[in-house]
């Protein structure tokens, strides 16, 4: 299956917190897009993986994706190293996306600059015809593959955004994705610790930070995103 758009996430609900209104927008606008979450989140505060997987599950339906899969790397300790390089190089080369999104290049949590220097760097090593890639067994050599782009969707830390994608018709069904994660965001029926991101306030912020975002460019809500290089556009038309 050939995706327009492959979003990564160190853990289940990061895609959904930085991109989940332009993932909405692109599914709406008959794109393909799948999603892949590097770990369980396992060492959650709240919670648990099996949980997150069902949570993710839902998410995944609200937005209406092709498809979502784990890599089930360790939460908190997986490397930007050459045997998580492939592992998500395969799944580069298997899904052929256009643009691939990832988390935050600088971040509160440490697998979320972690997680955008591994995404950032497997998809150029994808490129390169001298790595060698099986999908699922040793007789199914895969072929390089390098999107066009990568795209940092912002996360906790402000960070200024080089583009904004306009989410205001998508903002309800984002917050919907988002509140799947019924285990790790604002719950009063939970008895489980607190934690930054559980607060009823945590929510407001998600918002907010759409509103923030989306203001100076005339929107009412948007999503923030980075790029580590000049981006162009065919036309001044093309523009808002």
């Amino acid at each position: 299956m050939k995706l327009d758009i492959l979003a990564f996430g160190a853990h289940p609900d990061d895609v959904e917190l930085g991109a989940g209104g332009t993932i909405a927008r692109e599914v709406s606008m008959g794109r393909k897009v799948g999603i892949v979450d590097l770990t369980r989140g396992e060492l959650g505060t709240r919670g648990s993986a099996t949980e997150r997987d069902e949570e993710s599950a839902n998410a995944s339906e609200i937005l209406g994706i092709e498809f979502r899969a784990n890599l089930a790397f360790r939460d908190g300790f997986f490397l930007n190293d050459e045997q998580h390089q492939l592992e998500v190089i395969k799944y580069i080369r298997f899904y052929q996306p256009e643009i691939i999104i990832c988390n935050a290049i600088n971040d509160r949590h440490i697998d979320h600059g972690k997680g955008s220097e591994l995404i950032k760097d497997a998809s150029f090593l994808s490129g390169l015809r001298k790595i060698e890639t099986f999908w699922e067994n040793e007789n199914n050599e895969q072929t390089p593959w390098r999107p066009k782009a990568v795209y940092h969707y912002i996360q906790d830390r402000y960070l200024k955004s080089d583009f904004v994608v306009n989410i205001t018709d998508f903002i309800d069904q984002k917050m919907r994705a988002v509140k799947a994660y019924k285990s790790q965001f604002y719950n009063p029926a939970s008895e489980e610790p607190e934690t930054v991101i559980s607060s009823e306030k945590f929510l407001e912020f998600v918002i907010s930070r759409s509103i923030e975002f989306g203001r100076p460019a005339g929107y009412d809500f948007a999503e923030g995103f980075t790029v580590d290089r000049i981006s162009g556009v065919k036309s001044l038309m093309y523009l808002d």
